[in-house]
Parts: structure tokens; C-alpha cells; sequence
């Protein structure tokens, strides 16, 4: 028999809900927003969702729909998941009650950049698990919800995994390494080749590819900033936007939450180190192995 893991011993409260109809979103929507209402210590609870259907909230709301915060999903959810990090940990800063209170209803736009790919659908899903730990000292309550009309069944199923409350919940860091064992794809073979990661040399060779000067200076900065040393190789490879670099170095990296916690200050800054690159790249894949390891950056 399988024994379902104990749920996270910390303060974040992270649930999730799965709806396939207007209705029962709203009937999900309505209770976690009015048990946020009614907490104490707490700003007003945020509904991030979908427009259409933030108008029909506002609606069913009526009275109280001044005391909740609506954020179409479109403007919360504007990047990478590493962005996401980064914007749930800003807003926490600015407007969470004490110890990061605060109720939280949350659907990424699966219609949108989240659902683009099975690759992009990954990141997102790395993203749930992780912030598990992430998040673990705040006392946020976060109810992530799943639309089946969006949303489609393998990634529903994967996202059961990232969320403490339901029967098939597994490590973080777990989710984190099975994601990492899928493959990628091989350098090709006429990769251009670089002896370090000279950030000249990478803007030079990223606007000859295709980026307008401010992006491959971005890229360039991204790519410094996620080098390990010593590092042993650079490759470089693409068109842009999907301009590609792979570091390698012979020290691995050996924390699966490298580049997602969040520095003091705001940023992203450069000396951010790989949260930089993060927020920066679309991709930002660090994978060890018995050489040391191997951080490979897609533009977009």
C-alpha cells in the first residue's frame, strides 16, 4: 500500500481545486475568498483568474466585491514561472498581513504561455512543487484552480503531485528531479564554441543571431551570471528569439532551488547570480552528473 507523505510541517497553506464549469468555480471561488474575508489579521484576499471570469466574480460578489482584489491572470502572469516566483514574493512583501498572511486565489493562463508546450507546462509545474518550499515560512493561503476546459488531464494530474492537500502529493524535490531526468535535447553539432563566457563575446555572437542589441546584452548578463566555475566549455547555438548558450563546469550545482529563492533586494540585478538568468531566460535547465554540471539558457 502507498503511504501518502505528511503534509509540509510550515505555515503556507497550499490547496488546489479542479472545476470544468463557470459554477462550480464560483462556488470554489466564493467560499475561499469569504473564508479569506473573514480571517483575521489579513489584507483583502486577491482573486487572480481568467478576466471573464474575474467579471463573473465580481458579480456573484456584489456588496463585498470592493473588498476583494482582482487581477486578471494576463497581468499577473506576464514571464517565466521563475517571474511568477518573483511576483507572488513582491507582492507578499508590499501587501501580506503579518508573517505573510493573506489568501491568495490563483489560475495561471493555461490558455496562454503556461499551455504553449508540454516544455512550458513543466516549468509550471516545477514551479507548484517548488513553492512548497519557497513559501514555506509565510502564512499565505494559496488555492491554486485548475479549469478542465483549459487545463488539459496529464498536466491536472501532475499538478495533484505539487499540492499538499490532495492523496498523490510528493516531495518537492522529488517532482523536481523527475523533471530533470527527461533528456535534452543535444547541442548540435556546429555549435559555435567559446573557451569562457567572455560577455562580449556572447552579445557579439547573439546580434549576429538575430537579438536587438538591449536583448542580447540581457542574454550576455545572463549567461555571466549563471556561470559555475571553473567552467570548461560554452556552446552557443540558434536563432533568435530562442537563442540558446550551455555552460559547463566541473563543480556541480547540488540545490534544485538554485536561482528560484528570491534575493533581498528587488531586482533582478545583476551579481543576482542564477535567479538573474531566471528571470531573464524562458529556460534556465541546471542539470548535474558525475562531470560536475551543465546550466543551459533559451533566450525565449
Amino acid at each position: 500500500m502507498t503511504t501518502r507523505p505528511a503534509t509540509p510541517p510550515h505555515p503556507f497553506d497550499h490547496r488546489m481545486a479542479v472545476h470544468s464549469s463557470d459554477e462550480e468555480f464560483l462556488a470554489t471561488a466564493l467560499s475561499f475568498l469569504a473564508e479569506g474575508l473573514t480571517a483575521p489579521d489579513e489584507p483583502p484576499p486577491v482573486a487572480i483568474a481568467a478576466p471573464a471570469k474575474l467579471d463573473l466574480l465580481r458579480d456573484a460578489l456584489a456588496g463585498d466585491a470592493a473588498r476583494v482584489v482582482t487581477v486578471p491572470h494576463t497581468d499577473w502572469y506576464t514571464g517565466s514561472a521563475a517571474n511568477a516566483i518573483a511576483q507572488a514574493a513582491g507582492y507578499l512583501a508590499a501587501h501580506a498581513g503579518p508573517g505573510g498572511r493573506i489568501h491568495l486565489l490563483m489560475e495561471p493562463d493555461w490558455g496562454g504561455r503556461a499551455g504553449r508546450s508540454a516544455r512550458e507546462s513543466a516549468e509550471w509545474i516545477r514551479y507548484e512543487a517548488l513553492a512548497n518550499l519557497l513559501f514555506a515560512p509565510f502564512a499565505t493561503t494559496a488555492l491554486c484552480v485548475y479549469d478542465t476546459r483549459t487545463a488539459g488531464p496529464a498536466v491536472i494530474a501532475a499538478a495533484r503531485r505539487a499540492h499538499p492537500d490532495t492523496e498523490v502529493y510528493a516531495d518537492p524535490l522529488l517532482v523536481a528531479a523527475e523533471l530533470d531526468a527527461v533528456p535534452l535535447p543535444p547541442a548540435p553539432r556546429d555549435a559555435h564554441r567559446l573557451d569562457t563566457p567572455d560577455p562580449d563575446a556572447v552579445r557579439t555572437w547573439a546580434v549576429a543571431r538575430g537579438l536587438a542589441a538591449a536583448e542580447a546584452e540581457l542574454f550576455a548578463t545572463a549567461v555571466a551570471e549563471a556561470a559555475v566555475d571553473p567552467v570548461t566549455g560554452v556552446l552557443l547555438w540558434g536563432e533568435a528569439p530562442s537563442c540558446v548558450c550551455e555552460l559547463r563546469s566541473a563543480r556541480p550545482v547540488g540545490d534544485p532551488l538554485a536561482g528560484f529563492v528570491p534575493p533581498p533586494a528587488p531586482g533582478p540585478a545583476p551579481g543576482q547570480g542564477l535567479w538573474f538568468a531566471r528571470q531573464v531566460c524562458a529556460y534556465v535547465d541546471v542539470r548535474d552528473d558525475a562531470a560536475g554540471t551543465s546550466v543551459r539558457l533559451q533566450y525565449a
